[in-house]
């Protein structure tokens, strides 16, 4: 039976009062949960604050460039679906520099989980605006405020009819371990969109704002009406919907290979007079 202790404690970088601890705890809870050991997991990084989270618990970890955790996350998972792959960056990563694959990723459906730390600024190179960051929002690089109207990844990926897509609140640990969870457990690509106050850089989201808009959403939501689920990722303002927005069934683009039938890549031996012939044809 795995334990928090499986996962252990480290040292971090982080900011005293940083939401990325409140994300950490709940993965690890949501690992816990699902009954996962350190050596199932493999959790894929780019560049930021967000991107370090791997680094804080044991488990296999590989980190990529920037905005370029989700190819790497999608090979290792083809080359081994065995794995629980978990992507886990920040939303200048995975929405701005790595913006054209979180949109293939979303189109091709691998089983994987895409956790993005939502603190709506770049908050490792100390400050700039993000792809999420809100309208007018003053920083040292856009001191007459933010033009761009923000990215909504949520609203982005329940349109492209992503087979699992959720938002949850690094001020609720709880209800994000849960929302985790069930990103894990579902058979697809699922986005959890955590929304993550930075305490140094962003002086707007903060826990107070977040406490004050956020809500859960309702019993009754059904989550395979697309529709609904539409109209509520487009609701982001004076109300902010937390929980399961959208989730459907899908076929996996893993399945799809049949080379992979015969079990990971990982596992098949290739005949040493084939991968002779593959070396002599690029040589």
């Amino acid at each position: 039976m795995t334990t928090l202790e499986d996962y252990g404690k480290f040292e971090t970088a982080w900011c005293p009062g940083c939401g990325n601890f409140g994300i950490l705890n709940a993965l690890k809870q949501a690992l816990v949960a699902c009954d996962l050991a350190p050596h199932q997991i493999l959790l894929v990084s780019g560049i930021g604050q967000a991107a370090k989270a791997p680094h804080y618990l044991r488990a296999n970890v590989f980190n990529g460039l920037h905005g370029r955790s989700l190819p790497a996350a999608l090979g290792a998972k083809l080359a081994n679906p065995e794995l629980t792959v978990i992507a886990e960056s920040g939303d200048g990563c995975l929405y701005g520099e790595g913006g054209n694959h979180f949109l293939a990723a979303l189109r091709r459906n691998l089983d994987l989980t895409i956790l993005a730390h939502d603190n709506r600024v770049y908050g490792l190179t100390k400050g700039q605006a993000s792809p999420t960051s809100q309208q007018g929002m003053v920083t040292k690089t856009q001191p007459h405020g933010a033009f761009a109207a923000p990215f909504n990844p949520v609203a982005v990926a329940v349109t492209m009819g992503a087979s699992f897509v959720a938002r949850g609140y690094a001020g609720r640990p709880e209800q994000l371990a849960g929302l985790i969870a069930e990103a894990i457990k579902h058979r697809g690509t699922a986005l959890v969109d955590i929304l993550q106050p930075c305490v140094s850089f962003n002086k707007l989201n903060t826990y107070q704002w977040y406490k004050e808009h956020c809500y859960d959403l309702a019993a009754e939501h059904d989550p395979t009406d697309q529709a609904a689920a539409w109209r509520l990722a487009l609701e982001f303002g004076q109300r902010i919907p937390l929980g399961i927005i959208y989730k459907t069934t899908q076929p996996l683009f893993e399945e799809q290979f049949a080379t992979l039938k015969k079990g990971p890549l990982a596992r098949q031996e290739v005949p040493p007079a084939e991968l002779q012939q593959i070396i002599q044809h690029y040589s």
